[in-house]
């Protein structure tokens, strides 16, 4: 379940993506989160795809953020914000007239917040259709080209600076998808707690702040959004699309105790679970300090955990001050603790 691996992209879908045209500087590649076409004189368009989420035990104001932000964050690696949005929503026939109006409308207000107009899409019901992930969302974004960052720009020595902490998401739904579970367990100011992380996923201000502390491409090198694969994940996308090494030292990585505390409840593995809201970045030697100053100025937490190195697919992780190999095997343990508690009837 989840992502498809680099092995599926490499394999599949990369050496059969149409017609080359030599506008696309920034295609399709396994840890690049948005594409960038160069449209001449200095303008750069920039594009990204997500599923959207419809998530009945999570609900329809929970599911519309979730719809809208997921994407925005991958457009917020780029330094800018996004502008355009295309909907695709192939719906339930279940999913009665009110609920679909008060679940777009939600939509419609998410995107106005961050000045996103939607253009357009496809909407329809299809039967048979149970996925918490019915359809998708595009979004565009114009700007100057030669300052859109990407997340295959990471070089050796640049330090990874992550913002926020780690889980966020994952343990956000957890918490508000099985409350009596999570408050039965871990205590209700904990449920609440988890719960109320679910509107901190947002990494728009995170990539924009970023780019207006450091030079886009010269002090700040790239940023990447934590999805599936979480912190540990998304260090090993970066360092593998910008042909690095990596080392990561564990006892720099911040998790904060409710986010673990939840994880653990389901069994997941904090640092490898889907860690929506934040963000990482990699930054020219000797800047980190800087940018870190500057997103703490606006209550952004960051950290630096590590540094890519010159060690092309040699990714390390340091704990207590020892060595060892950074291992993933693609497969995000959220998606497989999620559905087992809903097929165990968990509430």
């Amino acid at each position: 379940m989840g992502k498809i691996d680099d092995a599926f992209l490499n394999d599949i879908l990369i050496p059969n993506s149409g017609r080359y045209r030599e506008e696309v500087s920034v295609g399709p590649a396994f840890g690049v989160d948005a594409s960038v076409i160069d449209l001449g004189d200095n303008k750069g368009l920039a594009i990204s795809s997500d599923p959207l989420s419809l998530i009945p035990t999570l609900g329809l104001k929970e599911s519309a953020w979730l719809s809208v932000h997921l994407t925005a964050n991958d457009m917020a690696t780029t330094g800018f914000a996004p502008q355009y949005a295309q909907f695709v929503l192939n719906l339930p026939t279940s999913l009665p007239r009110d609920q679909f109006k008060t679940y777009w409308e939600y939509i419609h207000t998410f995107c106005e917040d961050i000045g996103v107009s939607i253009t357009g899409g496809h909407t329809g019901h299809i039967e048979g259709q149970n996925s918490p992930m019915p359809g998708g969302c595009t979004m565009f974004l114009s700007a100057p080209h030669d300052r859109m960052v990407v997340s295959s720009n990471a070089t050796p020595g640049s330090v990874i600076v992550m913002t926020k902490e780690t889980a966020i998401s994952s343990s956000a739904i957890l918490a508000k998808s099985f409350p009596e579970t999570v408050a039965g367990k871990l205590g209700r100011e904990a449920q609440r707690a988890g719960s109320n992380n679910f509107y901190r996923t947002s990494v728009l201000e995170d990539g924009i702040k970023a780019a207006g502390c450091l030079k886009q491409n010269d002090e700040l090198l790239a940023m990447h959004d934590v999805t599936e694969g979480g912190i540990l994940g998304a260090v090993i996308e970066m360092a593998g699309a910008s042909g690095c090494g990596v080392v990561v030292d564990n006892d720099k990585i911040p998790a904060d105790t409710v986010q673990k505390q939840i994880c653990d409840l389901f069994e997941i593995d904090h640092r490898f679970s889907i860690g929506a809201g934040s963000m990482i970045m990699a930054v020219k030697n000797g800047k980190e300090e800087a940018l870190i100053r500057h997103l703490r100025q606006h209550d952004i937490p960051a950290t630096a955990i590590g540094e890519f190195t010159a060690d092309k697919g040699v990714y390390q992780q340091m704990t207590n001050g020892q060595l060892s190999e950074l291992a993933f095997d693609g497969q995000d343990p959220y998606w497989e603790a999620f559905f087992k508690a809903m097929n165990d009837g968990l509430k």
